[in-house]
């Protein structure tokens, strides 16, 4: 996923807002003008790493004469104690910097990294880790660049990115013939209906839906759901999905599962700006 360049400078400038206000007055207060600074953003803790780019960003629009050297790329993993990026330039404006620019690559590498523990319990059963919708609001596309850096794939970015017939639309529509026809005639393509039940599931194939969201259903059941399918439609198994779940669940065979865990829960990572004292 590539971010969109509008998107990034829109959320920097938000952050910034935020957090420097009028200005920083401690540094102000205690820095000199012309007092330089030289440090190392480092790991703490194992993680893959994400969001590089946005804070050499956020360094750039707050400390525009200073140097920059970021040392890796994004999605790669990384044990504690590895040095990320090396910074250079003004003291005043380093240290204002400090807080936005880590906050987002502490927050986006929290993201990859819970990503990339998901998708190595599925490895081997054929089954495609998916994010979702459950993000913050405001940080949608940089949460998903993150868990396609944790190596996910994205599922629709915005509402008007894709069809999913839920239980209320069904609720609201009249069931899943009824949804599934007004969709087709509204010229909508690849449409995915959530399934309760296994009889949902063949109401939504002799409908002709592209594909289901199999919805809080356990392994036995989603093997049912597969084998009523039969290859016909894709699968996509949701709904609670935990660590602890995921590979009997992919181990059914279905093709997709959704985890909103891994943008809704992600703990942030321990990552550091530490001082160069030589």
């Amino acid at each position: 996923m590539i971010l969109d360049s509008e998107v990034i400078e829109h959320a920097i400038d938000e952050a910034i807002r935020e957090d420097v206000g009028r200005g920083d007055l401690t540094s102000i207060a205690l820095i000199p003008e012309d007092a330089q600074y030289s440090g190392t953003v480092r790991a703490r803790q194992d993680m893959v790493v994400a969001g590089l780019g946005i804070a050499e960003r956020v360094f750039e629009k707050l400390a525009p004469t200073a140097n920059v050297k970021i040392l890796l790329e994004d999605g790669v993993q990384v044990k504690p104690g590895a040095d990320l990026a090396k910074i250079n330039g003004p003291a005043r404006d380093l240290l204002t910097a400090e807080r936005t620019a880590l906050n987002f690559l502490q927050h986006l590498s929290g993201i990859a990294t819970l990503t990339r523990t998901y998708v190595d319990e599925i490895t081997g059963t054929g089954a495609v880790l998916l994010d979702t919708r459950k993000t913050i609001p405001g940080l949608r596309l940089l949460a998903k660049y993150a868990t396609s850096m944790g190596g996910a794939k994205n599922h629709r970015l915005r509402l008007d990115d894709g069809v999913l017939i839920k239980d209320n639309h069904l609720s609201v529509a009249g069931g899943v013939a009824e949804a599934v026809t007004r969709a087709r005639k509204a010229g909508l393509t690849d449409i995915e209906v959530e399934c309760d039940t296994l009889d949902q599931v063949r109401q939504s194939i002799e409908a002709g839906a592209d594909s289901v969201l199999l919805d809080n259903m356990p392994p036995p059941v989603l093997v049912e759901a597969v084998a009523i399918v039969a290859g016909r439609i894709k699968t996509e198994a949701s709904g609670g999905v935990t660590l602890k779940t995921i590979r009997a669940i992919a181990e059914t065979g279905v093709n997709y599962i959704s985890v909103g865990r891994i943008t809704q829960s992600a703990p942030a990572i321990d990552i550091g700006l530490d001082w160069d004292s030589e």
